[in-house]
């Protein structure tokens, strides 16, 4: 683990000792949690299959029939 020296307001601190005391944790290791969960948000976002925009891969080559199986066509496709 590194050791890094950071500077807060006063408030945000005391902020940070008051929930430390009330959780019974140590006060760095809120913050450690703190700045892990914007590591999560912000700096290594993951993307929602939601945020992919759809892409057009060309015409339809054959139109899908009711019974077609998909899944083993993709299985077989690499055979």
């Amino acid at each position: 683990m590194k050791t890094i020296t950071i500077n807060v307001s006063e408030p945000v601190y005391e902020d940070f000792r008051r929930a430390s005391r009330r959780l019974d944790r140590p006060t760095s290791e809120l913050i450690r949690e703190a700045m892990e969960q914007y590591r999560r948000a912000h700096l290594q976002p993951r993307r929602d299959l939601r945020d992919f925009r759809p892409r057009s891969l060309g015409q339809v080559l054959q139109p899908l029939r009711p019974g077609d199986d998909l899944l083993g066509e993709i299985l077989d496709a690499d055979s």
